[in-house]
């Protein structure tokens, strides 16, 4: 009896995937690696009703009740188990550094503001495409509470297309690579005036998606190459005058890998790949901005290659040598590491695609 009493106690943990390593190592409050997907309803939001939605969704996700913890060799993750973060009117700037000993442990928070619930996510625990499938499952909680006939019709339990999985799929996918896949050459860099350490610039647009398909259309470009080759034409003409550079415009664009491998994964699973225009003349028009960015795009995104991204990443993981390394050696190599492939890209544009919600 006893030593079932001991094994119920057991406190369950994790490894760290391949791309989380390197989140605890860079993360401070003047860069927090913190991301925010918001979702904005047609009715106030109710604090009570989202913090009671909030405990109750939390325990059936074991990707979200965790703690980080450091040990000799690697970061890992461990059961957290505490009371879910308190749920708050939005007060400050989004995107801040989650300090884990003033949030019960957690590596997330949920605020409010009027009409908008807000998840931002340590990008340790997951990548955009797990934080929505958290938020969704939120949502859906908290409406089933706010609407009492809601919860009758549906019930409590997890919606058919939300995912517990925790598969590691970049260790399922990968195969051995000595072959380095990422860009190390310096870019163009953006220069001005740096807001102070926690604070967070934020620009807000909207556009109709029916007008932004007919563009992208009419170029015979996807969406994502073209709001990549606007943000880079953009650099172009703003910041380098539409003149001739020594160096290349490179954006960074995270590809999420679950298509490319049938994975439903909530763990971080996805590569950057580079969108590069390089100005060696004077006066380019768009539509050349354009067709350099979609080339560069296009060569890179399909299975083989982006498998031979994380390859190298995952096979320098899996090497003796590296594991053995004390966990602060590691973390200076991934520093330099960081800052290498930094200074390679001028940005980075994230996409997140089409997201699809219930009907109910």
């Amino acid at each position: 009896k006893r030593r079932a009493r001991e094994a119920q106690r057991e406190i369950r943990w994790d490894r760290l995937d391949n791309t989380a390593h390197l989140f605890p190592v860079i993360a401070g409050e003047s860069m927090s690696n913190v991301y925010r997907i918001s979702v904005t309803l047609t009715e106030l939001v109710d604090r009570d009703l989202l913090q009671q939605a909030l405990d109750m969704v939390l325990p059936k996700f074991d990707g979200f009740n965790l703690r980080l913890r450091q040990g000799v060799f690697w970061y890992y993750f461990e059961e957290n188990g505490k009371p879910a973060p308190r749920v708050r009117e939005e007060s400050a700037f989004p995107c801040r550094y989650i300090r884990q000993n003033k949030n019960h442990s957690y590596m997330f928070r949920v605020t409010y503001y009027k009409y908008r619930i807000n998840l931002e996510v340590f990008h340790v625990l997951t990548d955009g495409m797990g934080g929505i499938n958290f938020l969704k499952e939120l949502t859906y909680q908290y409406l089933r509470l706010a609407h009492p006939k809601l919860r009758e019709k549906v019930g409590d339990s997890l919606n058919s297309d939300t995912s517990l999985n925790r598969e590691d799929s970049f260790l399922k996918n990968y195969k051995h690579s000595s072959q380095k896949g990422y860009q190390t050459k310096r870019a163009y860099l953006l220069k001005g005036e740096k807001l102070p350490p926690g604070e967070f610039g934020v620009m807000h647009g909207y556009m109709k998606i029916p007008e932004l398909k007919k563009v992208c259309h009419a170029y015979g470009v996807s969406i994502n190459e073209y709001l990549v080759a606007v943000y880079v034409w953009s650099v172009y003409t703003e910041c380098m005058h539409g003149m001739p550079s020594e160096r290349p415009v490179r954006v960074a664009v995270p590809v999420n890998l679950r298509p490319y491998f049938n994975s439903i994964t909530t763990k971080n699973f996805f590569v950057m790949v580079s969108a590069e225009f390089h100005p060696t003349k004077e006066i380019y028009t768009f539509e050349e901005v354009l067709k350099s960015v979609s080339e560069s795009l296009r060569s890179q995104i399909s299975r083989e290659n982006l498998e031979k991204l994380f390859s190298y990443n995952v096979s320098n993981e899996k090497l003796l040598a590296a594991r053995i390394v004390p966990l602060f050696l590691k973390n200076l190599a991934m520093r330099y590491v960081y800052t290498t492939s930094a200074l390679a890209n001028t940005a980075t544009v994230t996409n997140i695609g089409n997201i699809s919600v219930s009907e109910e």
